[in-house]
């Protein structure tokens, strides 16, 4: 096992600050979409690589790109002018050496497929028969890429030389703001106001005890009448986020804005005709949005890796998020009661050695007002990251079902 050092973090506890700033794109966003995407054609690859050779092959399409379309849209109705393009790019394998020769993998069908089934799995209305063009370009991962990847070993070998980074818990701002959203996509929430579409962004300031949430929301123009109605649904979506934060943060005072870039005398709102922004211009990258705990949090440390696209045996700089993230949330679960109030894991890899012996797994707790991290907390930290690292290779099945959280 490689080093595990745990220590104590002095650092100001989030929720002491007088400020905290936390954003999470949606399901709609652009940027969702290409992480959506990357991640659907990663495990449809692995599940073709696995049900037809045994075993993952090396790929990594984490290089997705959205170019937004055009579209018109307008109270009761509307038209996209040009779809949206989605171009999926990165190294995979295209092709397996068996007795018999070379036989391709038909890579390209897998990558549209998974594409398309994402979207339309995803969206109410944004067809990706009509909306959507799918393209691919991908090439052959470099030899010794493959070779580390492939390598028959017990415990896959690291792919890269990175850093996964995650904490626990999360904060009320960050739970109110990663639950907003949620709720907004929800079916039961749909069902109530079928008007807003699944491109949801929240931003959320705390300012002491005050939150403010700045909500962006694509509204389905087909489904509204006119700008009453509209204005309406926006006051619907408000008062049901105010009736949310009452029970995530009652201690806190909420207000609530949503599409603040309105402006009714100039018939400026935001229409949609497929309930996503890409439809009109807004483009998309894959690791631009959430990172492993589906939030983007500048007053914590964070990762820069995204984890959506990466194969799941060997690329740390999935596994590695995925890891730390299970390591905090359960070093503070399990620790919470002798007084741990946070927890952070930085866990870093080293290109070509097995991927459960880091170069370093940091763990860095904070303690509560007036307690100090013992030895035996250290201890105990340290066995449940051990744990967790000698059963690392269990995370790829359970990536690969879609049973963990990536963004």
């Amino acid at each position: 096992m490689g080093d595990i050092v745990v220590e104590e973090f002095y650092y100001p506890s989030v929720e002491d600050m007088e400020v905290e700033i936390v954003e999470r794109k949606g399901l709609g966003h652009p940027d969702y979409i290409c992480d959506g995407v990357a991640e659907a054609v990663s495990k449809a690859l692995s599940s073709y690589y696995f049900e037809n050779y045994g075993r993952i092959l090396h790929h990594n399409v984490d290089k997705v790109l959205l170019v937004g379309g055009q579209s018109n849209p307008w109270f009761g109705g509307g038209v996209v002018l040009q779809p949206i393009r989605i171009i999926v790019s990165g190294r995979l394998t295209t092709d397996v050496q068996l007795e018999s020769g070379f036989k391709p993998i038909p890579f390209g069908t897998i990558i549209v497929d998974a594409t398309k089934r994402w979207i339309k799995e995803s969206f109410r209305f944004l067809d990706p028969e009509v909306h959507v063009i799918v393209d691919y370009k991908v090439g052959r991962g470099s030899v010794d890429l493959r070779a580390i990847v492939e390598a028959e070993t017990d415990v896959p070998l690291a792919n890269d030389t990175s850093v996964g980074l995650a904490f626990a818990p999360l904060s009320s701002l960050e739970r109110l703001v990663y639950e907003t959203e949620r709720y907004l996509n929800s079916r039961g929430f749909k069902s109530k106001l079928p008007m807003v579409g699944e491109d949801v962004k929240v931003m959320g300031l705390r300012r002491g005890s005050k939150i403010v949430l700045t909500i962006a929301s694509a509204m389905i123009s087909s489904l509204i009448l006119d700008p009453g109605e509209y204005v309406s649904v926006k006051e619907q979506v408000k008062e049901e986020v105010l009736d949310l934060a009452t029970r995530i943060t009652p201690n806190h005072v909420v207000e609530v804005y949503v599409n603040t870039a309105d402006i009714r005398e100039k018939n400026i709102f935001y229409l949609t005709v497929t309930g996503t922004s890409a439809e009109h211009g807004d483009d998309g990258a894959t690791g631009r949005g959430n990172r492993v705990n589906g939030l983007i949090t500048p007053f914590r440390p964070m990762s820069l890796e995204a984890t959506a696209g990466k194969n799941p045996v060997s690329h740390v700089g999935k596994i590695y998020n995925v890891v730390a993230k299970d390591i905090a949330e359960t070093i503070y679960m399990k620790l919470s009661n002798k007084g741990v109030r946070e927890v952070y894991v930085s866990l870093l890899s080293q290109i070509g050695k097995p991927i459960n012996k880091p170069q370093i797994a940091n763990i860095k707790i904070k303690m509560e007002k007036e307690m100090k991290l013992t030895n035996d907390i250290r201890m105990e930290a340290e066995a449940l990251a051990y744990e967790k690292l000698e059963r690392i290779t269990e995370y790829t099945k359970k990536i690969v079902r879609g049973e963990l959280q990536l963004f």
